[in-house]
């Protein structure tokens, strides 16, 4: 970044750092937070406060290729975050990325469930585990 646009980006994320502050975030969040908008600036190689909705779409979609779900997700948290509560403009692309939804065993197996979960296993000694 150069001298005028690291100029810009210094105040402005001091003020994210204390908005976070000051909203009580935990500390891994704040770390993430300030990550994701760090790493949007070096991408850009700009202050992230003027980036388009097609520059962010291209920063999440490289992003889906290095990154797992859960920093692409924090990364679109923070910046969200930083447009909101620094910049004060609304978060208009909240739909540029959504991760799939995961899904969740049960917490309880039905008889059907727990009887293939069983046949599954053809060892004896590895059965009595499941069993126990």
């Amino acid at each position: 970044m150069n001298a005028v646009e690291q100029a810009r980006f210094n105040p402005l994320f001091a003020s994210m750092q204390r908005a976070l502050e000051l909203q009580g975030k935990a500390q891994a969040t704040k770390d993430a937070y300030s990550r994701a908008v760090r790493r949007a600036a070096e991408r850009f190689d700009r202050c992230p406060d003027d980036l388009s909705a097609e520059e962010l779409r291209e920063h999440f979609a490289e992003l889906l290729e290095t990154h797992s779900w859960s920093t692409i997700k924090l990364d679109r948290c923070g910046l969200q975050f930083f447009y909101r509560h620094i910049l004060d403009r609304p978060w208009d692309w909240v739909d540029i990325v959504k991760p799939p939804r995961a899904e969740r065993l049960p917490d309880i197996l039905t008889r059907v469930e727990t009887q293939r979960l069983l046949g599954a296993v053809y060892k004896l000694r590895y059965r009595v585990f499941f069993v126990k």
